[in-house]
């Protein structure tokens, strides 16, 4: 059939298509769902925040960090809400599709896999750059480590999810409880003057507090996205959840205040105990924090060192997840080659697991840059958030009676803040890596015009979000 408005065709499928493609009902409640949110993030309160400190001082970075909190917190209620009305495995890409048509359903979807194909190539860098501050292996060659890190995640993964969503707890709660240990260990150290330490240079607006001067701000709101990038992937787990209209916006908004807290905590404790300009341009700042205070030969540190890599791993191994669904969703629809949806005797999406991460593996063995990954990482993030955010106030205007099991606090006017501030992070990102968001706009452009030119004219009309988004059109016709 075709789509009039949309400017779509779809081919029908046999009974088969669906069996080959379908996902484990029920692994997961929402205290799980918590878990993978803070297990996406957690990484980033690790390593990557710091260089905001590089950036854009301690003031600059704290500004960032604010304003992306809030774009956050207003965004996650906004998704709490969307999840809980459209449950579904394509997350980002099904409520766009319902909200803003093909084209902005797959724009969506396009930007949320490039972020979280990309993520855990950078972080692939960062378990490298930690493995080697702890003398494993012998000083093996870094590409040797990114390729045994995605052969174990991945082979978790096509083992099954209720296994894979167990383990990533387990891990996230060692890394955790790395975190508080190191924040209590510092904070007797803490002093407000150690924040401003690093020298304020000539550029406009050059304090104590913003050494880089405004534009400094700016370049930092990249880092203070990092203290939250990921969590919106909750949604991505809705076909795997016991009762995803409950458990959703319960999961997703536990894990969001929890991720706050910690940037609070790390935002002050760290700098203010070691001092910014120790940590500003470290590859792992925890570990170098505590041995700046307590000495290099500190127990504490080798254990949050130790630590620090569980919390790497847990956003490796979550991102991976993150990436599969969000690929097989688009695929199962028809909007990327089908092939790519196929699921294993458990249930998993293995081809979905295992293409990007190969990609992922050949950027972090090539590039071995982990800033550069983040940078690009992030632009495809700030652009789904547009049109996430987006896609939440055409809801409520286009379907006021769409049954919704949680409302967002405020409606749009708080999804309308997370706009606007999402806006300001995509542009920010090109001040602050022309080289990233260039690169990521050229793969943004090449995936819409193979939708443009292609996959439009043979989508699935049989997938979940196609089938949500055909009943709502239905309907609108009746009307």
């Amino acid at each position: 059939m075709a789509g009039r408005k949309s400017q779509v065709d779809y081919q029908q499928v046999d009974e088969s298509y669906l069996e080959q493609r379908k996902l484990k009902a029920g692994a997961a409640g929402w205290v799980l769902l918590a878990g993978l949110g803070v297990s996406y993030v957690i990484s980033g309160d690790f390593a990557g925040w710091n260089f905001g400190l590089d950036e854009g001082g301690w003031g600059g970075l704290m500004i960032a960090t604010v304003l992306m909190g809030v774009m956050y917190t207003c965004m996650v209620f906004g998704l709490a809400e969307m999840s809980s009305a459209l449950p579904v495995a394509g997350a980002g890409y099904g409520f766009a599709r319902r909200a803003l048509g093909p084209l902005g359903g797959f724009a969506t979807g396009l930007a949320v896999l490039i972020e979280y194909a990309v993520a855990p190539a950078a972080i692939a860098v960062f378990i490298g750059g930690y493995i080697q501050a702890l003398g494993l292996f012998g000083g093996v060659s870094l590409w040797v480590i990114y390729l045994a890190a995605y052969l174990v995640f991945i082979g978790i993964h096509l083992y099954g999810v209720g296994e894979a969503l167990k383990l990533m707890f387990g891990i996230t709660a060692i890394a955790v409880v790395a975190l508080v240990a190191a924040l209590v260990g510092l904070l007797p150290s803490f002093s407000v003057d150690n924040m401003f330490d690093i020298a304020p240079t000539s550029a406009a607006g050059a304090s104590d507090f913003l050494p880089m001067g405004f534009a400094g701000v700016v370049a930092a709101l990249v880092y203070g996205i990092w203290f939250f990038l990921a969590v919106e992937g909750v949604p991505l787990a809705a076909e795997e959840t016991s009762d995803p209209k409950r458990d959703m916006p319960k999961g997703i908004i536990a894990a969001m205040v929890t991720l706050l807290v910690f940037a609070v905590l790390i935002l002050f404790i760290l700098p203010g105990s070691a001092g910014s300009e120790t940590i500003r341009a470290s590859d792992n700042p925890l570990p170098e924090a505590i041995r700046a205070v307590r000495g290099s030969d500190s127990l504490l540190a080798d254990f949050v060192n130790w630590a620090g890599l569980a919390g790497l791993i847990a956003s490796f191994f979550s991102i991976i997840y993150a990436y599969s669904r969000q690929l097989f969703a688009l695929s199962r629809a028809g909007y990327l080659p089908r092939v790519l949806s196929l699921t294993g005797k458990r249930n998993t999406p293995w081809v979905a697991l295992i293409v990007p991460g190969t990609i992922g593996f050949l950027l972090a063995a090539i590039t071995e840059d982990g800033a550069l990954m983040i940078n690009i990482a992030v632009f495809g993030a700030t652009v789904s958030y547009v049109l996430l955010n987006l896609s939440h106030i055409m809801l409520r205007r286009r379907e006021p009676d769409l049954e919704r099991a949680y409302r967002t606090p405020g409606g749009v006017v708080t999804t309308g803040l997370a706009l606007v501030l999402s806006v300001v992070a995509v542009v920010a990102t090109f001040f602050v890596d022309v080289k990233a968001a260039g690169i990521t706009a050229v793969v943004f452009l090449a995936g819409l015009a193979y939708f443009w030119f292609y996959s439009r004219h043979h989508l699935v009309a049989a997938a979940p979000e196609e089938e949500f988004a055909a009943i709502e059109s239905a309907e609108s016709e009746l009307k």
